[in-house]
């Protein structure tokens, strides 16, 4: 049973999540409505783009800072940043202020999105900890049944700024629960703020991923192009110097034990590339049922149901199984889906049905419940308490990164003239080659895996064997 006050502290966790995941959602319904009434479509993707850069930035941060800090008090920060930013950007006045204010929240984000399945950690035991964490990570699922709905119903009956300051009573509800009823820890002392791995890390980051924006959507006949790339290739140099930074940190930003434990590297590269491979499917399934097949935004809006009902169904599933069964076990079922769901995309014509795709999309969104979930709890074990907070945001920063690069990179081949007669035609070669990509990805990250979970020794490997097998071992 959960005790009175930790269960209040697990539902302020739960509405903080939600209005971080919720967030994307909810604007991106909203974006047509707002760039027509702030007169700047020119910046149309910014104001999703600068909010997804300030919470790259800031996820690795509040996780540390959680480590020196407390918990508490950093979640309780990120809560009011991410309510001032809902705020300010209800009042926006133009395309160039919203941006602004999505920056502040997005910091704020960070926080909600991060520290949450930490305090979990803190707060629970390994089993009931799976359990609960599998809920909340089904959050995302129904998030992303909730957003479209909820935007589309405030812009068309109250109006776009709603959307914003809806969030400010949900926020002032989980501060007054986490202010409330969640304990307090001891606090260490005498800290030393890593401020040249902040800076050298942040400006890294920007570059890195404004270039490789940029260079995408940039004319491919443009000279600014080069410019992009010199972008690109002085953001990867400042990240590879930021490693030599904070091997000299007294108390590193980013603890590069984090990098060289071989369970959160695999932890870190699989949650990556599972974000390449969901992003792409989030963002490309619409476009082909829009474009190729030619249907209404509403009736692709509901071929993405099913994603969004199994992804949930998933975590849940991980959350309650992950421990008794063994991560081994729930590695090769999410692979078995993984595999299932993307290569059934890869196949995919416009004489397919709308059920036979529905049925790919929701193996694929099954996969990502159990996988992301399984991998999260398996980062709870490995990740040690003085860097937990640290090591379990690192975790986030990867998801986070895999969605911003696969869009990058898979932008690459996307076919994207739509003033050309041929454009559904195009569109469609592109799209399949997308569609195979994804596939040949899905089946080496599924063996690599696999791999991974069978040559498991030492003191990780009944956790990924599960209780079951030990307990029979033991006869």
């Amino acid at each position: 049973m959960l005790k009175d006050s930790r269960f209040k502290v697990v539902i302020a966790l739960y509405v903080a999540t939600f209005l971080a995941a919720i967030e994307g959602t909810i604007v991106s319904t909203a974006m047509p409505i707002i760039t027509s009434e702030l007169k700047g479509a020119h910046l149309y993707s910014w104001v999703n783009t600068i909010y997804l850069l300030a919470m790259v930035i800031a996820t690795p941060l509040f996780g540390k800072l959680s480590d020196l800090y407390g918990r508490k008090r950093m979640i309780i920060l990120g809560a009011v940043i991410f309510l001032v930013g809902s705020a300010l950007s209800g009042i926006a006045w133009s395309m160039p202020s919203l941006i602004v204010f999505r920056a502040i929240q997005g910091l704020g984000g960070a926080a909600l999105l991060t520290l949450p399945m930490i305090i979990i950690t803190d707060l629970y035991e390994l089993e009931l900890r799976s359990k609960i964490q599998g809920w909340v990570s089904s959050i995302w699922g129904v998030a992303g049944i909730l957003g479209p709905l909820a935007g589309g119903m405030l812009v068309d009956y109250v109006s776009w700024r709603s959307i914003f300051y809806l969030n400010v009573p949900f926020a002032f509800i989980a501060l007054i629960l986490l202010n409330k009823y969640m304990p307090k820890v001891t606090e260490r002392k005498q800290i030393r703020i890593d401020t040249a791995g902040i800076a050298t890390f942040s400006i890294g980051i920007i570059l890195l991923l404004f270039g490789l924006n940029q260079y995408v959507e940039a004319d491919p006949q443009s000279s600014a192009r080069i410019l992009y790339l010199v972008l690109i290739a002085v953001g990867v140099l400042l990240l590879i110097f930021f490693r030599n930074v904070e091997k000299r940190a007294k108390e590193p930003f980013m603890p590069l034990e984090i990098f060289s434990n071989r369970q959160f590297l695999f932890i870190l590269i699989t949650g990556f590339m599972i974000s390449v491979i969901n992003v792409a499917i989030i963002f490309y399934i619409p476009l082909w049922m829009q474009h190729v097949n030619g249907v209404s935004a509403t009736r692709s809006g509901s071929i993405m149901i099913p994603l969004s009902i199994l992804w949930p169904l998933g975590s849940i599933v991980a959350g309650n199984l992950t421990v008794k069964y063994g991560i081994k076990r729930m590695i090769l079922l999410g692979s078995l889906f993984l595999c299932a769901g993307s290569i059934g995309l890869a196949t995919i014509t416009t004489g397919t049905s709308n059920f036979i795709i529905m049925l790919y999309i929701a193996c694929s969104g099954f996969s990502f419940g159990i996988l992301l979930t399984s991998l999260m709890i398996l980062s709870t074990t490995v990740a040690s308490e003085r860097i937990r907070g640290a090591g379990m945001s690192a975790v986030q920063l990867f998801r986070t990164l895999g969605q911003a690069v696969g869009l990058v990179i898979f932008g690459l081949f996307l076919y994207s003239d739509v003033e050309n007669p041929s454009y559904a035609a195009y569109l469609s070669e592109s799209l399949h080659t997308i569609f195979i990509m994804i596939a040949m990805l899905a089946v080496l990250l599924s063996v690599y895996m696999i791999w991974v979970a069978s040559i498991q020794k030492g003191e990780y490997r009944s956790f990924y064997e599960g209780k079951a097998r030990i307990a029979s071992k033991q006869k």
